[in-house]
């Protein structure tokens, strides 16, 4: 193991014993991320569901059966640490409140994002899913979601900004058909196109 593998195995273990947050969390302290630092596709969300906290894996959910459909991936492919990293704005399930869970707690991005991030030196596509990562990485980007989303093209194939791929947002996909449209397209090519290119790096022949 090299030095710069034995620095991020370290921060990674920091992150998942973490309990900043116990005394605030209904269900204790469970940080569910995925990083390893060949990753070339970043996702950022929200934070795990209650379904997520209880199997400790990102997106054993409906959320992770349309997010890997937008994506064009199979499971395999999504878990696979080497290609795709998971980091939500916050690593432990909050709670739920009247309109659904509860936003992601502060103190994991206030604490941990930026050290993961700058570790994560491979990264070659980012997509953002909702408004706490999308405002947590462009801040400049304002205004509904829709606005944001519809202006995708300014950050692509580099950056992509979606609505969160939760069930609840079923009326928005319904009401916003160009998204499955025009960027689930155009994402999926780029998701293509990052794990091309980390193949060819590798010097294995693309099946």
């Amino acid at each position: 193991m090299t030095v710069a593998s034995g620095a991020f195995e370290i921060l990674a273990r920091e992150v998942r014993a973490c309990t900043l947050c116990e005394a605030s969390l209904p269900l204790g302290p469970r940080p569910v991320i995925q990083v390893h630092p060949e990753a070339r596709i970043l996702i950022a969300g929200q934070a795990p569901g209650r379904r997520v906290h209880e199997s400790g894996r990102p997106f054993s959910d409906p959320s992770g059966v349309r997010l890997r459909r937008w994506l064009g991936v199979d499971e395999d492919t999504f878990y696979d640490s080497r290609k795709i990293a998971l980091l939500p704005m916050g690593f432990c399930y909050p709670g739920t409140g009247k309109g659904g869970d509860l936003p992601p707690r502060r103190e994991c991005a206030e604490t941990w994002r930026q050290p993961l991030l700058d570790a994560l030196k491979s990264i070659r596509l980012t997509l953002l899913l909702g408004r706490y990562a999308i405002a947590w990485h462009f801040p400049e980007q304002k205004g509904s979601l829709a606005g944001m989303v519809s202006r995708w093209r300014e950050y692509a194939p580099d950056n992509f900004i979606a609505p969160h791929p939760s069930p609840r947002n079923q009326r928005w996909l319904s009401q916003h058909p160009w998204f499955e449209d025009e960027v689930v397209p155009a994402l999926q090519r780029a998701v293509r196109e990052s794990l091309a290119d980390q193949t060819m790096e590798q010097g294995v022949a693309p099946g």
